[in-house]
């Protein structure tokens, strides 16, 4: 039986990596958090993957708080680049599949047009930069690597922008978001079944491909999107990036083409309010029942 490595299975992806697994029977996961895969320890690092011994790696493991990798430049590195180079390498050294999950933030945001997987990388910020570098690492440890760029992800686990807002409607009067940064959301649920698309492949194609739900939109319209799925009653406004100055730089345009992604593998990307509704249904769901 093939063995599936899963790394940063806690986080928004893991966990949805779990959730999927009960349909693929056929592998053995191994859901691995940061002490059994310890991205931040290099000198460990080696023996885990040894002694782990997967078929196939999914990396899903980051650093990904973006304003705090601004003070934590050492750290960022060695978990979002050092470490990758290392994983890559040794799927490389024992024919293990790889799929590393990479980011929007590799490009500054100057594009007016969807950056397909050959667009200009420049990165804005300390976490954009160790994602490139990671990038980087891992392509040129291992040329049969797969990489997946995503967006703006979200997930009924963990923190992310829709539980925040989903709360933050329900408790406010009227709540202010940024309208001048352009993409497109990425239900990880959806991501899950595309990297499992992957694995389960009749051909492995190697190379850097793009993921996220259709459609283009800004923050200010998703929450708009998130307020009419649930019905709150809040006053939404727009404000531009300088009306909340935060530590790092965001990208102000990132929307990713899917073309390639679609053609080679045949995967169906979902309109993001089609996912949007699937994963509130999901968090409204996991909410505890009030005692009767």
């Amino acid at each position: 039986m093939k063995k599936i490595l899963v790394t940063g299975a806690n986080g928004q992806l893991g966990s949805e990596l779990k959730v999927l697994s009960n349909n693929y029977p056929q592998f053995e996961w191994i859901f691995a958090d940061r002490t059994q895969v310890s991205l931040d320890d290099l000198k460990v690092l080696q023996n885990q993957l040894e002694v782990i011994s997967p078929n196939v790696i999914l990396n899903c493991g980051a650093y990904t708080a973006v304003d705090k990798a601004e003070t934590e430049q050492e750290l960022v590195d060695v978990i979002n680049h050092l470490a990758v180079g290392i994983i890559a390498q040794y799927a490389k050294d024992h024919s293990v599949k790889l799929i590393h999950i990479s980011t929007d933030y590799v490009f500054d945001g100057t594009s007016s047009v969807a950056l397909t997987e050959e667009a200009l990388t420049k990165p804005v910020n300390v976490y954009g930069a160790s994602k490139r570098a990671g990038e980087l690492a891992c392509l040129k440890a291992n040329s049969d690597a797969i990489i997946i760029r995503t967006s703006w992800v979200y997930s009924r686990f963990g923190n992310n922008f829709v539980k925040t807002m989903q709360r933050l409607l329900q408790e406010r009067d009227s709540i202010g978001v940024v309208n001048d940064q352009i993409g497109s959301p990425t239900y990880a649920a959806d991501l899950a079944q595309a990297l499992m698309d992957i694995v389960t492949a009749q051909e492995w194609m190697p190379g850097i491909y793009n993921y996220s739900n259709e459609g283009e939109i800004s923050w200010y319209e998703f929450v708009l999107a998130i307020q009419e799925i649930s019905g709150y009653i809040c006053d939404v406004s727009g404000i531009p990036s300088s009306a909340y100055p935060r530590p790092a730089r965001r990208p102000a345009y990132s929307l990713l083409d899917k073309s390639k992604i679609k053609k080679a593998y045949g995967i169906s990307v979902p309109d993001y309010t089609e996912s949007l509704k699937k994963c509130l249904n999901d968090i409204i769901s996991d909410l505890p029942r009030p005692k009767e």
